[in-house]
């Protein structure tokens, strides 16, 4: 049995009582660069989506957990996205919400579970993420996690008035 459980977190489907932390997370204007994020949320449409998070990630092609501490507090969030069985890839994201508990091995820890799941359950044979250029701490972590640089999306996220490069990392299970 596989265990999303490390030294200092686990891993978790997300939970009805996750509303308060979802929709101060994604109504954080700080990370709507990242997101993709244009607008506010209501916790209405959160409400639905965690309503729905429940469904599986071959038919809604995405995953969401928590990351908790061993106090069971929820400090971040890992996801899969455009999960392709067909080409065995998937994407990964993950935000870690507080800056003090940046830095710690939490990203390290949640980033080297979901890998591990990502290769052992679902049976992919890559995973990838994409990383702003500015993001020295996101690059350092994946690089250390065996992450392969592989290219530049060059002007690919445009934010506050400028183009962003965004580079490309893969993981491959060979």
């Amino acid at each position: 049995m596989l265990n999303l459980k490390g030294e200092q977190i686990y891993l978790r489907a997300l939970e009805p009582k996750d509303l308060d932390f979802l929709y101060n997370l994604e109504n954080n204007p700080e990370i709507w660069e990242i997101s993709g994020t244009t607008a506010p949320y209501s916790k209405h449409v959160l409400q639905l989506y965690l309503e729905n998070a429940h469904k599986d990630i071959y038919e809604v092609k995405q995953l969401r957990l928590c990351i908790c501490n061993m106090q069971d507090n929820v400090v971040g969030l890992i996801d899969l996205f455009d999960f392709d069985p067909k080409n065995l890839r998937v994407g990964m994201g993950i935000i870690v919400s507080r800056k003090p508990d940046r830095n710690k091995g939490v990203g390290s820890e949640a980033v080297g579970i979901l890998t591990n799941y990502v290769f052992s359950v679902l049976g992919m044979r890559q995973v990838y993420v994409n990383v702003l250029e500015e993001n020295a701490p996101s690059i350092h972590l994946f690089t250390k996690l065996g992450f392969e640089k592989v290219g530049i999306k060059r002007d690919w996220i445009y934010s506050n008035g400028a183009f962003k490069n965004e580079i490309l990392f893969q993981k491959i299970n060979n």
